[in-house]
């Protein structure tokens, strides 16, 4: 795909910066207070808390910080109660829009959404009708100065993952939700630091985008993904790098 940037290349690119600006520690607070509220607070009995502790050390939030985060969780302090609702939409060019959002006003929430959207050509959809375009895959971003394609299809396929593709730059690494942390083991024993490594709704196909279509996605993914309740936006578009830069 040299030349296009499908949307989770472009969301990983906007989260180095957020994660510069701090924007990402709010999000990283609510995902560990919600992980610890559904599964307890010992991250070696809970898979999801363990995955959130990983990301927040990873993005270098201070241990108080994740701490009182988790203590929300389990209520040993007091904090705010967040609901996890995701909602689907229809963008610019009919992509398909999946947003993951935390919050404690969901009412709130869906009109900030509906607003964003009708402003920018897009319009929320009824809950089934576009997740179906979508797989949940743990999903591994490499480096190819890292491992030769030959050296890392065979750590990631004797570990579990399904796949493994070039996407010019880099590798990226499939696998089922279920394996994911035997790959994620696998790849970091191997030497390798993954550039990506999470669980992700992964489009079955993408939709191409030009001309004012584009430019109008850009606005819409960066509208939603910086609301303060959204937790994480998934799409199905892929745009010409000229695009971004008209």
């Amino acid at each position: 795909m040299s030349g296009h940037s499908k949307w989770h290349s472009i969301k990983h690119k906007k989260g180095a910066a957020d994660a510069k600006r701090g924007k990402i520690f709010t999000r990283l607070a609510r995902e560990l207070t919600v992980a610890a509220r559904e599964g307890g607070g010992d991250a070696a009995m809970n898979a999801r808390l363990r995955k959130a502790v990983s990301d927040a050390k990873s993005a270098n939030m201070p241990n108080d910080n994740i701490d009182r985060a988790i203590k929300r969780g389990t209520g040993e302090i007091e904090g705010v109660s967040f609901e996890e609702i995701r909602y689907e939409a229809y963008g610019p060019g009919g992509t398909a829009i999946l947003i993951d959002t935390m919050t404690d006003n969901r009412n709130r929430t869906v009109a900030d959404l509906r607003h964003l959207l009708s402003k920018n050509n897009g319009n929320l959809g009824e809950s089934g009708s576009v997740a179906w375009m979508f797989d949940r895959k743990g999903y591994f971003v490499v480096g190819k100065d890292q491992k030769s394609e030959d050296e890392l299809f065979e750590v990631v396929i004797e570990a579990g993952a399904e796949d493994l593709k070039d996407d010019g730059e880099s590798f990226e690494v499939y696998t089922d939700p279920d394996s994911f942390e035997e790959v994620k083991d696998a790849v970091e024993e191997s030497g390798v630091a993954p550039q990506v490594s999470e669980i992700s709704m992964i489009p079955q196909n993408y939709v191409k985008l030009e001309g004012n279509d584009a430019q109008q996605m850009m606005k819409l993914y960066e509208l939603l993904d910086d609301h303060d309740d959204v937790q994480n936006v998934y799409a199905n578009f892929d745009i010409d790098e000229s695009e971004l830069e008209a």
